[in-house]
């Protein structure tokens, strides 16, 4: 048996790919959690061969989950399972030590041909976003940019940004100018826009 550990904050993804994947007779799902910090714990408890993890999650979001994963319980291996087939995504997903990346409009038949193909050690990835992410790179942005941008997403003046991530008013504008040019926007709030179309953020 494949045992297999899903981790997603929407309830009713997370019952609808246990259902499904309970149905095949080769495969057991041992645990289903809503957060990454959950999965993480869930996994050390449960010992799956599988992690199917939502990238989007509150908290530890899933390419935390699957790093940690990676270290915690290396004979895990981790597929991350997102709404959003974006070049940075993936690139972060492997990074993290993700060995599979699949969207959730996929056809069922492929997300079961998923799990036994990472379960038998080998990759499950989409080529085409494989090959987007490829000619797209890795994200421009530094660390310290990421973060700024991060705060941003929510609107605020340069001060308030400041505030969340202890850092000098002159410090955030710099960041955010930064990550203005290397995205091409014109605003900061454009630039969080297209970090998070590219999956950078």
């Amino acid at each position: 048996m494949i045992r297999v550990l899903l981790a997603d904050d929407q309830a009713l993804v997370r019952g609808a790919l246990a259902a499904m994947l309970g149905l095949e007779p080769d495969i057991e799902v041992v645990a289903t959690v809503a957060t990454g910090a959950e999965a993480v714990a869930a996994a050390r408890r449960t010992r799956p061969d599988v992690a199917l993890i939502d990238v989007q999650m509150p908290g530890m979001d899933g390419l935390e989950a699957a790093a940690e994963l990676r270290a915690a319980l290396p004979s895990c291996r981790v597929i991350m399972c997102t709404t959003f087939g974006r070049p940075g995504y993936f690139t972060r997903a492997m990074v993290a030590g993700a060995v599979g990346f699949v969207v959730k409009d996929a056809r069922p038949e492929e997300l079961v041909a998923a799990v036994r193909r990472v379960h038998a050690g080998l990759r499950a990835i989409d080529p085409d976003l494989a090959a987007e992410s490829l000619v797209n790179g890795t994200s421009p942005l530094t660390g310290r940019e990421r973060e700024v941008l991060l705060a941003a997403r929510h609107g605020g003046t340069v001060a308030e940004i400041a505030r969340v991530v202890h850092l000098t008013n002159g410090t955030v504008r710099n960041h955010l100018s930064s990550a203005i040019g290397k995205t091409g926007a014109s605003t900061h709030a454009e630039a969080v826009r297209i970090a998070e179309e590219n999956g950078w953020l």
